[in-house]
């Protein structure tokens, strides 16, 4: 079941984030969460009208989330997301169901685009996107660094209106 967060996903939302965080190069942060960041992370973008969901079947699977892609206001109708699932929820739909949950919201609260930030070495995650109609828009090289290298952005998007 798909659902927005509440406070009592905090904890499997941080250790989804910490996973990849600690494990992977699907981001190129380095700084762990903390369930406080998260749940201000939460807080912060419900009150500007972007929301956090879930993946809940027997405990969390997944989280995605949105927020303006720049803080100018000419980027008012322009989003970027972040979606992560647990290692074992991975290929059981409940990617696709996240993603469905964030750009209908979004679309509803009038956002017109929806960008995906994806490291370039996340094949995987760039043709799940690509399935779900988001198209490569840029290529940035070398501007992540983690785990000793420099790592290439791809950034894909999708129109929603």
């Amino acid at each position: 079941m798909i659902r927005p967060a509440t406070s009592a996903d905090v904890p499997a939302i941080a250790a989804i984030m910490n996973q990849v965080i600690a494990e992977t190069t699907i981001t190129v942060t380095s700084v762990l969460k903390s369930h406080a960041d998260v749940a201000a992370m939460i807080t912060e973008r419900r009150a500007l009208g972007f929301d956090t969901f879930v993946a809940d079947l027997d405990g969390i699977k997944g989280y995605a989330t949105y927020a303006q892609f720049r803080p100018s206001p000419g980027y008012l109708r322009t989003m970027e997301h972040s979606l992560a699932l647990s290692p074992a929820a991975h290929g059981l739909g409940f990617g696709r169901a996240l993603m469905h949950a964030v750009e209908s919201n979004a679309a509803a609260a009038g956002a017109h685009v929806m960008i995906a930030a994806i490291t370039a070495d996340n094949t995987t995650s760039i043709a799940f996107h690509a399935r779900l109609g988001y198209a490569q828009a840029g290529l940035l090289p070398q501007v992540g660094y983690k785990f000793g290298r420099y790592h290439d952005l791809v950034l894909m998007q999708k129109f929603l209106t």
